[in-house]
């Protein structure tokens, strides 16, 4: 008897055979993957949960404690922090989005893209590196002092170690998320409400103030909360700085007080700010109803000459400069310094890190395709919802996701040693925490939802007469996304996987928390080299996750450069 691969059901008939058998086969299998996509969710949501279950636990001695002492200053440094990052942030991302949609200038066309180019700078590796550059033995006060004569301590310099210096560094890598989204909305405006504002006499600006911004309020926004949820999760850069916020806080309270409850109470603290600036993300989406009368019409064009055209080049370049530009060219000549110095221990760390990542953006893959095509094979709310709380991670920062994985597999492995003790005399050990596993773990919660996204936007457009054509052939729900979606989706798995990637590279808190013991990674590496002031050592391992986080900048700048070459 020949030996091979079993076929599906319908493979290798005619259509009248197998459709009755994988009519069947099909109903069978589509209902049993409702449980599937049940329990994949409840997986996923568990560190969330038990991130806010902790509040049951509620301890009056300690919460009086930190009340009294360093609660007041978490809350106040994170507030004052999202209010400069959101106002700087809006600033940069508002105008040079503008300026990028309807002003025609030198460079326009290098702009649009290049802008977005910050978003490969982890904010914690722009703060190294900003910290090098202009503390006083940095070159810039160094230049200062040959070129005044001054001596050190006899004049005043901005300290860049501050609450300010930590906002102004925040704004600089995140800006781009309010200006992807300004710029495409401003593009989709009608020129009808500007060409009247036009008739009016108002100006560009003028009419960007009066009418094209309040009509891109919901895209203005949405970025911001990007902004501030990227800000909330942030603790390189504040550890770095020295500026005490909730994330530090976590930390603190854990490692230093050993007090994982108070930790995991902050945490709960902590995921009520995000969920608050998710909730006012999505009411001002509900306040806000625009809508375009008669044709639509591109926007009008501004041409700009003399001062104003330098004007805006000079608005352009100044973030993109200071948010990559230079911190990327220092890394570079730091790297450069001590690349003689780099052994054998940097490619084991990056060996290590990409592994950790390939794994983590395959198994995210996996799981992405079984919720969205389970979601497409079950229309309904359960299974919606299903997905939706799956991929809600990536809302959540780090530091809470690993609070949240730390306790729930703590108690697994105590419990389970406990009763092998007990039991067989034998113990087991820490079988998850302190392991790999709870870290791919945690990776997966917090960066499901770029890969779910990614593939349900793929997914969304295969047409579902497709699927009822595939069904008609004999073909199952296996092979039907076998044969048919997957190599029509192929570009979005990709991209999928690569989104997964970078992030997994770049994160920080998660990491520090749960990586086992003498393991790390580059994001660890540099965060430690540069803790110890170690600032040119840090620059290798720096560099390479700004180089790996420039390959989805340059699937965005193609996208935009193939929606701008088909508008």
């Amino acid at each position: 008897m020949a030996l091979g691969p079993t076929p599906l059901p319908g493979e290798g008939d005619s259509a009248a055979e197998a459709a009755p058998r994988t009519a069947w086969w099909g109903a069978a299998f589509v209902r049993a993957w409702q449980p599937g996509l049940l329990l994949v969710a409840a997986l996923l949501a568990l560190p969330v949960a038990v991130v806010v279950g902790s509040l049951l636990r509620f301890d009056t001695a300690i919460w009086g404690h930190l009340a009294a002492t360093v609660l007041p200053g978490y809350v106040t440094n994170s507030l004052l922090l999202m209010l400069g990052v959101g106002v700087g942030t809006f600033l940069l991302g508002t105008g040079t989005a503008w300026l990028c949609a309807v002003c025609r200038f030198p460079g326009r066309r290098l702009f649009e893209w290049a802008l977005l180019l910050p978003l490969a700078m982890p904010a914690y590796i722009i703060a190294y590196t900003y910290t090098g550059l202009l503390d006083v033995a940095g070159p810039v006060q160094t230049g200062l002092r040959a070129i005044t004569g001054w001596e050190v301590g006899s004049y005043a310099f901005p300290e860049i170690r501050s609450l300010t210096g930590a906002a102004l560094m925040l704004t600089l890598v995140l800006y781009p998320y309010v200006y992807l989204l300004a710029r495409a909305s401003f593009l989709e405006q009608s020129a009808s409400a500007l060409n009247v504002a036009r008739t009016l006499g108002l100006g560009p600006w003028r009419m960007f103030a009066r009418v094209a911004l309040p009509m891109a309020r919901p895209a203005i926004v949405g970025g911001l909360s990007l902004a501030l949820m990227e800000t909330l999760a942030d603790y390189g850069t504040v550890k770095y700085f020295g500026v005490s916020t909730f994330t530090t806080g976590i930390f603190r309270t854990w490692f230093g007080m050993g007090e994982a409850a108070a930790a995991a109470q902050l945490a709960a603290l902590l995921l009520a700010f995000v969920f608050a600036v998710i909730l006012l993300e999505r009411a001002s989406r509900r306040g806000a109803r625009y809508h375009h009368h008669g044709t639509w019409q591109p926007a009008p064009v501004f041409e700009l000459t003399g001062w104003r055209a330098a004007g805006a080049v000079a608005a352009c370049l100044v973030p993109l400069a200071l948010g990559f530009l230079v911190p990327a060219g220092q890394l570079l000549a730091w790297s450069l310094e001590v690349a003689g110095s780099v052994d054998r221990g940097f490619a084991t760390l990056a060996g290590r890190s990409v592994g950790l990542a390939v794994v983590t953006a395959g198994l995210a893959l996996v799981l992405a395709l079984f919720l969205a095509y389970g979601q497409r094979l079950l229309p309904g709310r359960l299974p919606a919802a299903a997905v939706r709380v799956a991929g809600m991670g990536y809302a959540v920062p780090g530091t809470v996701i690993a609070v949240g994985v730390v306790i729930p597999f703590a108690a697994f492995d105590n419990a389970l040693d406990g009763w092998m003790r007990a039991t067989f005399g034998v113990s087991t050990g820490l079988l998850l925490s302190g392991t790999l596993a709870a870290l791919v773990f945690a990776y997966l919660v917090r960066f499901l939802a770029v890969s779910l996204n990614t593939v349900e936007s793929g997914l969304g457009r295969v047409r579902a007469s497709m699927d009822e054509a595939a069904r008609t052939l004999g073909h199952g729900p296996l092979a039907t996304l076998r044969r048919v979606h997957l190599p029509l989706i192929r570009g979005s798995l990709l991209t999928a996987m690569l989104l997964v990637f970078v992030d997994v590279l770049k994160e920080l808190p998660a990491t520090l928390v749960l990586r086992p013991f003498d393991f790390n990674t580059l994001a660890v590496r540099a965060f430690e080299l540069a803790s110890d002031e170690r600032l040119r050592e840090a620059a290798p391992p720096a560099l390479t996750i700004v180089a790996a986080g420039l390959l989805p900048v340059i699937l965005l700048s193609r996208s935009i450069t193939r929606a701008r070459d088909h508008g």
